[in-house]
């Protein structure tokens, strides 16, 4: 039986690990002509013991631990465990809350300053107490933070900016301490979180400089404003003063309620030339994967995408706090596929897109443990340890309605193809949006669009070196061709993580606006593993499954389906050059067991019925768009 052990937990959890049996991928994905890009491993959205819902939930672990545990250093957790990832990360990001940042530790520690309210001193006890007590506090203190009713003191500028400017030179410190250009990237920023109504609009900041420059701030964070277009404010101020350069990272759009991608500002006014430039150049990337959900697409919206609901079930009943349940309404304007095309809607009316984003993967572990393993799930939060009872633990309650521990996620990871690894080519990748997510395994994505491309490209050994001589990669816009009556063709590849599970098949998801301004989508499978055996059929152009090799009494699978590698080039068989359109790639894995199937087999935890306990983990890469040339 084969797992996916990329965690090493000594001694204790070391029975999660499964015996795994590593194939050789050769990948040829690279390039070594011009641009030499290579591929780079990273998690955007990292939380420690900084931020406030962390630290009250009993994470103390520090950004320091954090960046020690991502580069592969082996750690002591709080519950006296060793753990040390078997393949470190290239790059990350720690991205605490800016609301609070750092002040829960010193609500904790007692700093007089803020033991001010009978409501802060209450908190102060119920930490200190421990148990029962130190989560009542949790619950409460996130509760404040969502609402923005926190203690008079704790929202005090006076107060809270000396606290928060001597805790963010720390942590612009710890980063310059651990950053190592070629080696590991430690990159700076931090989370705004706004959550206005229970709504979910949180970003995360990622700056491209070190801390000469950020030390200049301290972080814009949602108690001063909710809205998005004064978190872009803050950064124009901050580009303009530093001379540095910064972007946002909006996610968990799926639990806005339809608000992450509307069509109007903050206020409800409708979207204008103005707004949508600075979307489009505040925000390159949206994170469309990590534990509280996958914001690919839904299959209200897409009910003929039998792919469809990646890891939605019960982050879609309603938004973040649970205080609002879904509405049929709000899907559209919460979910990414549906953002890409009425971007080009947008981009029709406007003359600007305003989602123009490429897709990026990560954590958001609350643990300072940035790992997105489902075969040595270690929890989110501190407290969701390996153990009999995680999966069935009520994680928000509202409504009338719950989410439960089963339905969180593994995470997600991001993937970035730059120059080096430092932060301004890492940064830059972003910003060019030659990035792409997965669920957690590391899957190699090569995606070339261009006009040129023939059958034999796909076998080349310099695939990379061809896609850029003759086409652009994701993330790029292709122009219009200059032959009659030609249609796009795109070079793709992907090979399986070489710790993990053989592929399934390719997809590309197109969108595109028709003549009638009407939009739709498509989603093609355009190479699969045993295509002797599977055929397409005529009627559906659905493709016969890949099988499965899951065994749940063992937690465990087999790599004798699917492909460790796949390759083709594609056509787009439905072009019209006077369409809007976008194109991006959808790789699956054959399936494998969720985390919940390894805590059954190693810990006897009980799951409800309708637990899934089998998934086909994926990737996403960012998408290349078509504009006509009229």
């Amino acid at each position: 039986m084969v797992g996916i052990t990329n965690i090493q937990f000594i001694p204790r959890l070391a029975t999660l690990a499964v015996a795994v049996c590593l194939l050789s991928v050769p990948v040829a994905f690279g390039t070594d002509s011009a641009p030499a890009r290579h591929l780079f491993w990273g998690d955007t959205h990292l939380h420690t013991s900084l931020s406030g819902d962390a630290f009250a939930s009993g994470t103390r672990m520090g950004p320091e631990q954090a960046y020690r545990f991502a580069r592969g250093e082996a750690i002591t957790l709080s519950t006296g465990q060793r753990a040390k990832l078997s393949r470190p990360l290239d790059f990350l990001v720690i991205a605490d809350h800016a609301e609070g940042f750092g002040t829960m530790k010193d609500l904790y520690e007692g700093n007089e300053l803020l033991m001010v309210s009978p409501q802060s001193r209450r908190w102060h006890k119920l930490m200190r107490a421990g148990g029962d007590s130190a989560r009542v506090a949790k619950d409460e203190i996130i509760n404040a933070l969502g609402s923005g009713k926190l203690p008079p003191e704790v929202t005090d500028p006076k107060v809270v900016v000396p606290l928060m400017r001597s805790a963010w030179k720390g942590y612009t410190a710890t980063a310059e301490n651990f950053n190592e250009p070629g080696r590991f990237t430690a990159l700076i920023g931090y989370e705004w979180t706004s959550v206005p109504g229970g709504n979910n609009l949180h970003r995360v900041v990622m700056f491209r400089d070190g801390k000469e420059r950020t030390d200049q701030i301290i972080p814009f964070s949602a108690l001063q404003s909710e809205d998005p277009e004064q978190l872009w404010a803050f950064l124009q101020r901050y580009e303009t003063r530093t001379g540095g350069r910064a972007l946002a990272i909006p996610h968990n759009s799926n639990l806005s309620n339809g608000r992450m991608f509307e069509a109007v500002s903050f206020s409800g006014n409708p979207m204008d030339t103005s707004l949508a430039a600075r979307r489009a150049q505040w925000e390159p990337v949206v994170e469309v994967t990590q534990m509280k959900g996958d914001s690919e697409s839904h299959s209200f919206l897409s009910p003929n995408d039998e792919f469809a609901d990646f890891g939605n079930t019960g982050w879609d009943l309603g938004n973040l706090s649970l205080t609002q349940l879904k509405k049929p309404e709000h899907f559209a304007t919460e979910y990414v596929r549906e953002a890409l095309k009425s971007g080009l809607a947008l981009q029709q009316t406007l003359g600007v897109n305003p989602f123009r984003f490429g897709m990026i993967g990560s954590t958001d572990s609350h643990t300072g443990l940035s790992t997105a393993d489902d075969d040595n799930f270690f929890g989110k939060e501190h407290g969701a340890e390996p153990g009999t009872k995680r999966t069935t633990d009520v994680i928000k309650e509202g409504n009338n309605t719950r989410r439960y521990g089963w339905q969180t996620l593994a995470g997600g990871y991001a993937a970035a193809w730059a120059e080096d690894n430092t932060r301004e080519a890492i940064w830059d990748a972003f910003a060019r949006r030659e990035v792409y997510a997965t669920t957690g395994p590391r899957i190699t994505v090569r995606f070339f669009g261009g006009w040129d491309f023939t059958a034999e490209h796909a076998d080349v050994h310099d695939l990379a070196a061809v896609g850029y001589k003759h086409g652009v990669t994701m993330g790029s816009d292709l122009t219009a061709s200059t032959k009659a009556d030609s249609a796009p063709r795109f070079l793709i590849a992907a090979a399986r993580d070489p710790e993990g599970a053989n592929l399934d098949r390719i997809q590309v998801v197109k969108g595109w606006l028709d003549e009638d301004a009407q939009l739709a989508e498509r989603v093609y499978n355009v190479v699969w593993s045993a295509p002797e055996s599977r055929a397409l059929s005529p009627a559906s152009s659905k493709l016969a499954e890949v099988g499965s090799t899951v065994d749940l009494s063992k937690a465990g699978y087999d790599n004798s389906i699917g492909a460790p590698e796949l390759r083709t080039v594609w056509e787009d068989p439905d072009f019209n050059a006077d369409h809007n359109a976008f194109y991006y790639l959808r790789i699956l894995e054959i399936p494998t067991p969720r985390w919940v199937a390894y805590d059954v087999a190693q810990f006897g935890a009980e799951l409800p019925a309708e637990a899934q306990q089998v998934t086909q983990q994926r990737a996403y890469s960012s998408p290349i768009w078509y504009t006509p040339s009229h």
